[in-house]
């Protein structure tokens, strides 16, 4: 197919002096996603890549496959009360995941379920908080992937509302006293209560009392603090304690304690200025934290809330030479830790006073992706997934001998996992670092050095791609496609460039090693993925032969000024400080793009209800690959309306775009599907 006859995109260049330095942004209008002819060009460009893609014969293939594949379901989010287990499933053929409850000797029962209350499937349960009695329910709605949550509470034995009905609570953290009559919360201020393009930030903690109109509800933290912090809740076990973690970004948090009951604000301060992260659980007067403060790989400190001085802290378990900890949870007397090594989970158990009971056998190599256990309760909970098994919920029996892991909750998978190798291999990135890559195949696949393969990676926010289920990616593995992750580091601020090297790195290698050549091999990325694809194809186009790139970043110069945007300055840094600017202007694949360069195919997609990721960035960046590539290959952009950043995205929606992505990636880098 020759280059598409693109719809006509205007030139408005808008010239900045920035730092010293001229920037000119010559589409600069499509920043106003509001404006009609903005929402006109943006229909034009998603008919044309409608008309492209609706062409491809193997498009309804993909989407019949995936159809079948979506039907697994799902499990997330465990949460045990009193012995009984809650947790979210998607049931075949539903859109949405649905809130359930097994008590331990029954069945289970179903709670909340937003596909009932919208035929569309766009209706989202974005978070829950269990009561600690387990009779209610503290949960957020949310419409078309906003993320714009309403708190509500219902009852779980009647499925009745009560009064609450509390709005601006995205994201929120909720923590119960223990007598169920009240709750401590996190919520964003109205529009017009903070000064204007504020109002995204700001959030505070407050108390409520059932049955109280919650806009008298008493800020009990978060004044004069930062206005990008965010807070996470809990409660101790024996109701005594409020504990408020503060974070600033992805890599600092604070850590404050209030003295319960009371409704005051008298929150005491137990960690604070210290540049790392601390996250804490308190079970009878002892508080747990997790914490890279001089300890890189993390390690677990207690603290005594009766005399919580500094010098008075304990460690407990040292950090590890080749664990890194990633999650803490207390159960049956004991601590849970989850570590990665080699960006796989180990899971170990140990006494509280730090002596190791054992190391936890995991079914596969996979990951755990949640604990949750009650300090008096002998039976912890975690999900547990591999990229060949669908998510299950693993029980962990602590106060048996030996300590014995179950399955708890399982789902069925319509796909053939059997058939399908998983191998993990490392590779020297450009500076030497030791890289781990995943490379999944068939089986029966011999590679040939021009195999049509799809490399993927994320690199930021300390998230790592562990192997975990995805039932989209059967189809290409199935049809004889190679599928790869590369597990980047999360270089921050001025050594973001490690990140793009990892990945540039990646395809060198799944090239050398005789998998596939530059022809065969696309790249995918979403959000921070959508930067790392967009700077390593400026940075590198003749390295790939297709590029999927969604909701992405891509002008790091203007980043900070939509939505939440400027939440991350901890991680990319501020284009306002003009150190920053310098390795932003570096790296901004919308202002790396050059005039006359051949630029692989292309598909750019965003969604216009996206509330963390301002559609704008894949607006300019399509527009200007439109105008300069001197290729013929096609550059298309795929908008979606009443849809988010991917959050509570309908599984209708989800495989739409599937499909869209797998027939695009086919078309340009030769996969034949049966």
């Amino acid at each position: 197919m020759r280059k598409p006859e693109y719809p006509t995109t205007l030139k408005h260049p808008v010239v900045d002096k920035v730092h010293g330095e001229t920037i000119t942004d010559p589409y600069r209008w499509l920043e106003d996603d509001k404006d009609p002819v903005v929402v006109d060009w943006a229909e034009q460009q998603t008919a044309l890549t409608r008309e492209v893609l609706d062409a491809l014969p193997v498009r309804q293939k993909f989407a019949t496959r995936l159809h079948e594949l979506m039907e697994t379901g799902s499990l997330i989010s465990p949460k045990v009360i009193g012995g009984n287990l809650f947790y979210t499933r998607r049931a075949p053929g539903k859109n949405q995941p649905y809130l359930c409850v097994k008590p331990s000797d029954g069945e289970e029962q179903i709670i909340v379920d937003p596909n009932a209350l919208n035929e569309a499937g766009t209706t989202a349960l974005d978070w829950w908080y269990p009561s600690p009695n387990g009779q209610l329910v503290a949960y957020g709605l949310s419409q078309d992937g906003d993320e714009w949550s309403t708190l509500r509470v219902i009852e779980v034995a009647t499925r009745v509302h009560l009064s609450e009905e509390i709005p601006r609570t995205r994201y929120s953290s909720v923590a119960w006293l223990k007598d169920s009559t009240a709750f401590y919360y996190t919520r964003y201020p109205q529009k017009g209560d903070v000064p204007e393009g504020e109002e995204n930030y700001h959030s505070r903690v407050r108390y409520h009392k059932l049955g109280t109109d919650p806009s008298n509800d008493p800020v009990v933290f978060g004044e004069g603090r930062p206005m990008k912090e965010m807070r996470q809740l809990s409660i101790s076990n024996d109701g005594r304690h409020l504990l408020v973690t503060a974070m600033e970004g992805w890599n600092r948090s604070e850590l404050f304690v209030k003295d319960l009951p009371g409704e005051g604000t008298d929150l005491q301060p137990i960690v604070t200025e210290k540049d790392a992260n601390f996250w804490g659980r308190i079970v009878d007067g002892g508080l747990y934290v997790l914490t890279n403060w001089e300890a890189p790989k993390y390690r677990v400190l207690r603290i005594d809330m009766a005399s919580p001085e500094e010098d008075r802290w304990v460690e407990v378990i040292p950090e590890a030479r080749d664990l890194t900890l990633q999650e803490l949870t207390i159960a049956g007397g004991r601590l849970l830790l989850h570590g990665l090594r080699d960006v796989v989970s180990r899971l170990h158990v140990h006494e509280l006073d730090g002596s190791l009971v054992k190391e936890v056998s995991l079914p596969t190599m996979g990951s755990i992706l949640e604990m949750t256990g009650e300090a008096g309760h002998g039976t912890a909970y975690f999900t547990y997934t591999s990229f060949t098994l669908p998510t299950a919920i693993m029980a962990l029996d602590i106060d048996v001998d030996p300590i014995q892991c179950r399955a708890a909750v399982e789902v069925k998978s319509r796909a053939n996992s059997d058939i399908i190798s998983v191998n993990q291999a490392f590779y020297r990135s450009k500076d030497g670092t030791r890289v781990p890559i995943f490379i999944l195949h068939r089986k029966d696949l011999q590679p040939n050095g021009k195999i049509p393969t799809l490399l993927t990676g994320y690199g930021c926010f300390n998230i790592s791609l562990t192997p975990s289920f995805s039932p989209e990616i059967f189809p290409w593995l199935e049809n004889g496609g190679i599928w790869a992750v590369a597990n980047l580091r999360g270089g921050m601020r001025g050594k973001k460039q490690n990140v793009y090297d990892d990945f540039i790195a990646a395809a060198e290698y799944l090239i050398e090693e005789g998998y596939t050549d530059p022809k065969h091999l696309g790249i995918s990325g979403r959000s921070n993925g959508g930067l790392l694809v967009g700077a390593t194809l400026t940075q590198r186009p003749d390295l790939y032969g297709a590029v999927i790139c969604g909701v992405p970043l891509l002008d790091m110069l203007r980043y900070h000024l939509f939505l939440i945007g400027a939440l991350w300055d901890s991680e990319y840094g501020s284009p306002d400080d003009p150190e920053a600017f310098k390795w932003l202007r570096a790296y901004s694949p919308y202002h790396n793009v050059r005039e006359g360069e051949k630029y692989p195919a292309t598909m750019i997609f965003t969604a216009m209800s996206d509330t963390r990721v301002h559609p704008c960035h894949a607006f300019k960046m399509a527009a200007l690959l439109q105008q300069v590539n001197a290729s013929d290959e096609p550059i298309l952009l795929r908008v979606e309306t009443a849809a988010g950043h991917g959050a509570g995205k309908p599984v209708s929606k989800i495989v739409d775009e599937q499909a869209d992505i797998w027939a695009f990636l086919s078309w340009q880098l030769g996969l034949d599907i049966a």
